[in-house]
């Protein structure tokens, strides 16, 4: 009887650690195929207040992509791969300093790491942006929607351009045909004798005060535009075509070239010869937007030349690069000067 027990009971514990076994589940396949994320794409991102661009391409052996998001430059990747999930992986990393001493030297430095997870929807690209946040208690998410890019078209011939009747943006009286892009900021711009200056003063030991861009009312698709702009020592500034690409206004003379310096297409298009002018001075700005592509001339020296933007710069207002756009002036930086402002047209 106890060998019959003991038997009964052996049966029931092989029956029921059978009925715990589970069926093994199958490995998700890796995709392989990067062609459909490959190419560039201007990205709208969540709240409609600011925008991104991403370029992925496939070199030999590895794949790369570049990277704005909202402000800044446009910036290499940390790693961009594909997901078991389909999905595209694309990370950042930066260092955050946690801990300083009583002397305020950097006592634990960590390395965050942000990422963009992207999938493909028809003819998009969309996802989130996860950003770790700084006491590593929880992830903050952002979410974006991307469009394709096509290839900007040839150069175009800038000799057979023509041009409508010029605009004068700047009366040299008041703001008239100007506003701020957010009215809940500080306008720091006034017209002044005949110019339109810039002061976004900060009081020291005051709260800081957030200055605004501002845009012209007025909106415009391809044009030559000139003016003069003074920029005191140390000072920046920028200038926004269609409120889409930032010519940057900025003192650095006798600086390197850098796609940072006056008259570049911020981080996009370095200048190819430094035409600045001592800070302090009047200097005269000639710049043609012509199918995509940028000329300018500073101080009479064409420093970039019929030279194509692949896409916008930190700051743009919209996403869409053959859309219309105002022109406008960055506020927020530092002390400027402008005056003698025309737009003329292109006409096609």
């Amino acid at each position: 009887m106890k060998t019959h027990i003991i038997l009964l009971v052996t049966i029931l514990v092989s029956l029921s650690v059978s009925s715990c076994k589970t069926e093994p589940v199958a490995a998700p396949v890796q995709k392989t195929d990067i062609s459909e994320f490959l190419g560039q794409w201007t990205i709208d991102i969540e709240g409609g207040t600011s925008v991104g661009w991403l370029e992925v391409r496939q070199a030999e052996g590895y794949i790369d992509a570049d990277l704005l998001w909202q402000g800044g430059s446009v910036l290499p990747v940390a790693n961009v791969f594909l997901a078991a999930d389909k999905n595209l992986i694309v990370t950042r990393t930066n260092n955050a300093v946690k801990t300083r001493d009583a002397n305020n030297n950097p006592l634990r430095t960590m390395v965050i790491t942000n990422w963009l997870e992207v999938s493909k929807e028809g003819d998009k690209i969309k996802g989130f942006l996860l950003n770790p946040r700084r006491s590593g208690l929880g992830v903050d998410s952002t979410e974006f929607i991307g469009t394709k890019l096509p290839a900007p078209p040839p150069a175009p011939d800038l000799a057979s351009v023509k041009f409508g009747t010029p605009v004068e943006l700047f009366n040299g009286k008041d703001l008239t045909g100007w506003r701020l892009i957010n009215e809940k900021q500080k306008n720091g711009f006034a017209a002044e004798n005949g110019v339109l200056t810039n002061n976004p003063v900060q009081v020291e030991g005051a709260p800081h005060v957030s200055y605004g861009n501002l845009r012209t009312d007025q909106e415009f698709e391809d044009f030559n535009l000139k003016l003069e702009v003074n920029v005191p020592a140390g000072s920046n500034s920028g200038v926004y075509l269609r409120g889409m690409y930032e010519v940057q206004v900025v003192d650095s003379y006798k600086k390197e070239l850098d796609p940072h310096n006056m008259g570049a297409v911020y981080s996009r298009i370095k200048p190819t010869v430094g035409a600045e002018k001592p800070a302090g001075e009047w200097q005269t700005m000639d710049i043609t937007l012509c199918d995509r592509h940028a000329t300018v001339i500073l101080n009479g020296i064409k420093i970039i030349d019929n030279q194509p933007i692949y896409g916008p710069t930190g700051g743009a207002m919209k996403s869409d690069v053959f859309a219309a756009g105002p022109i406008y002036l960055q506020g927020d930086h530092g002390k400027v000067f402008y005056r003698n402002i025309i737009l003329t047209p292109i006409v096609k």
